[in-house]
């Protein structure tokens, strides 16, 4: 409703508009019309104007210019990080605060392109100006410092921007092959089993970074010590695994995946190669979709594991999880999930998104995941509360006794 700078104007599109809706459908209800009016409230330039200056308005007229805003350059944002993790900015400041000058001679940029960037992390609160014309850390960077799993997520996004470059491409199924499937070496593909170690190098060094983002909070959010022994389905490298049999010293533990990635799992530098933890390993290989699961264990963990695939699929899997466990043992999904309070764009958004690129699997809700599990034979499923619902949610259920 651009152009409609005065009342006579805004009113008679308003109307026509309101013919428009009752026209293409059943009649509208009063919501549908409160909403219709308001939205073209917000649409009218002459009442954006006068929201941004009166008093009482300014505030929420600003906060939601600066929101859209920030959706129209969020990539020149996120590009900005790349180009600090790249020079490790994060890591050289975390030591000292330094000069432009000094900052610009380590990573080899000319001196105004240099003044560029940090002004633009400064702007985005991942440094900060310290004394003597020098740069540190901002609250946002220094979280960053050392923190290899959210820049293994940072680098990874290389491949999900050249997936979008033209979003309604990828919607139209233009794209083809796409460079997110490419590196998720087993999506789409009908033989997952046959994959080699170089296919699934790059996805399951990026699983195994991302594991360690969210290992403790599902450790914390579950009592894993009252537990013998835990079966982790799509485990990967074995981060998680790991990082639980440290946790809970009584734990056996099996980690489950395509050969592939189990045989990368044995590797002397492998989370699970540690001495105090690896005798108490049993490796399985396999395809979930296809293959029975080891029986032995009373807790089954699938981290990050459910959201890549689609609901055949997820049945399947759970299904397969059923049968594994003994009556009472203990299923915990643990992934990001959508309708998350405070964090909604994360699921529909960005792995809405992300997964379609891949070409399977979708964010759901905790109704729509409690459903999954009901209708694979679980009991007492149960939300779980974690520290960071953004990073993860963990959802518990149990095998009825019959």
């Amino acid at each position: 409703m651009a152009g409609l700078d005065t009342p006579v104007a805004a009113e008679a599109a308003l109307a026509a508009s309101l013919q428009t809706l009752h026209a293409s459908g059943p009649p509208p209800s009063w919501v549908d019309r409160w909403l219709h009016r308001r939205d073209a409230l917000l649409a009218n330039p002459r009442f954006q104007r006068l929201a941004a200056a009166f008093l009482p308005t300014r505030f929420i007229a600003r906060r939601r210019a600066r929101a859209l805003f920030d959706l129209v350059a969020g990539f020149t944002y996120s590009q900005t990080l790349l180009a600090c993790v790249r020079l490790d900015l994060f890591e050289m400041l975390f030591a000292q605060p330094l000069t432009q000058d000094a900052i610009a001679q380590r990573c080899a940029l000319d001196p105004m392109a240099m003044q560029r960037l940090l002004d633009a992390a400064v702007s985005l609160r991942l440094l900060e100006r310290r004394s003597g014309a020098r740069y540190g850390l901002g609250p946002l960077g220094a979280p960053m410092v050392n923190n290899q799993a959210i820049k293994a997520m940072v680098e990874h996004h290389s491949a999900l921007y050249a997936d979008l470059a033209d979003p309604l491409a990828l919607l139209r199924g233009q794209r083809g092959d796409t460079a997110l499937a490419r590196q998720w070496g087993y999506a789409r593909n009908p033989q997952p089993q046959q994959l080699h170690s170089a296919d699934v190098a790059g996805y399951s060094a990026l699983m195994s970074a991302s594991q360690g983002l969210v290992a403790e909070e599902i450790l914390h959010a579950h009592p894993f010590r009252r537990h013998s022994c835990l079966l982790d389905v799509g485990g990967g490298e074995g981060t998680f695994l790991a990082t639980a049999l440290r946790h809970a010293p009584q734990l056996r533990g099996m980690l489950f995946d395509l050969p592939a990635v189990v045989s990368r799992s044995s590797t002397a530098l492998a989370p699970l190669a540690d001495p105090a933890i690896a005798p108490r390993v049993l490796r399985c290989s396999g395809d979930f979709l296809r293959d029975a699961l080891p029986r032995g264990a009373d807790i089954v963990t699938l981290v990050r594991v459910v959201h890549d695939h689609d609901e055949v699929s997820v049945l399947t899997l759970l299904r397969a999880v059923h049968a594994a466990l003994p009556p009472g043992g203990t299923l915990l999904i643990a992934e990001p999930m959508a309708g998350t309070p405070g964090a909604e764009p994360m699921g529909d958004a960005y792995f809405g998104l992300y997964l379609f690129a891949m070409g399977q699997g979708r964010a759901r809700t905790p109704q729509a995941m409690k459903a999954l599990l009901h209708a694979a034979g679980f009991v007492r499923v149960h939300l779980l509360r974690t520290a960071l619902p953004l990073q993860t949610q963990v959802m518990s259920a149990q095998r009825g006794s019959v």
